[in-house]
């Protein structure tokens, strides 16, 4: 009850947030939707035509899956920005619940928010660059939460970060273009893609849109890898997050900005 409680509270500010700041999330919306654009204008005009459709279906599953990855590892640095901005940042800390499970059921909350903008942006795209896409839901559902947890475990990472060092927008840009290079490289490129984190979950989600594959085709073993893939990041994240947390605390940072 209290783990439901907290989702519905966090569920609630991040919509009434959106809500109340509706020109900035609008312009958020617009800002990625104007980067397809670009790429696609890319790809239609100066690419090869013999590839075209095949590279533009390409670029729409990996561009959404990089504005996933944005909002979901992101969103907790930014979180505690924030919080410490505000003089908050100590009373998540002194909550009966934790700042851990505060800050995690508030990513849960944001991924069905922004779940349901990547999901309209995946049917806009698709319009514009008059490419459909094999969205089969019953398949994709199970990759995609795998890929979420994944990205959770890196937010958190980010997050206790943030903790200790407070100023972190200059990395959080630099992250975007490392996401997105994890984000649009293939898995076949090397090896040591398999270890990287949310790589195997987009590359089996485009087997399923693009090649049109199912959860039977792409096979137990490529599941069973994302899920390892995933807990593991996740689990590190949570230690890390865990560590840092300790470590202001020690030395009082976390009411101070």
């Amino acid at each position: 009850m209290k783990w439901l409680n907290l989702f519905r509270v966090n569920l609630k500010k991040e919509y009434i947030e959106l809500k109340r700041y509706l020109p900035n999330t609008i312009a958020m919306i617009l800002t990625f939707y104007f980067i397809f654009l670009g790429l696609f204008g890319v790809i239609h005009f100066f690419g090869n035509p013999s590839t075209q459709d095949a590279n533009i279906q390409f670029v729409i599953v990996n561009y959404v899956f990089w504005y996933l990855s944005l909002m979901v590892i992101q969103q907790i640095g930014y979180d505690i920005v924030n919080e410490g901005m505000r003089g908050t940042l100590e009373q998540l800390s002194m909550s009966p619940m934790g700042i851990l499970k505060i800050l995690i059921t508030r990513l849960i909350a944001n991924n069905i928010i922004y779940g349901i903008i990547i999901l309209i942006l995946l049917y806009v795209s698709m319009l514009t660059a008059g490419q459909w896409l094999n969205v089969d839901i019953i398949s994709i559902l199970p990759l995609f939460i795998f890929t979420v947890i994944g990205m959770m475990g890196l937010g958190l990472i980010i997050g206790g970060i943030s903790i200790i060092l407070k100023q972190v927008q200059a990395i959080l840009q630099v992250l975007q273009f490392l996401l997105a290079a994890l984000a649009f490289i293939p898995l076949v490129a090397s090896p040591i893609m398999y270890f990287l984190p949310f790589v195997i979950g987009i590359d089996l989600v485009r087997e399923i849109m693009i090649n049109g594959a199912t959860l039977m085709e792409i096979g137990w073993i490529n599941i069973t890898l994302l899920i390892i893939n995933a807990l593991v990041y996740f689990g590190i994240g949570v230690f890390v997050f865990h560590s840092c947390e300790r470590f202001a605390m020690r030395r009082g940072l976390l009411g101070q900005y």
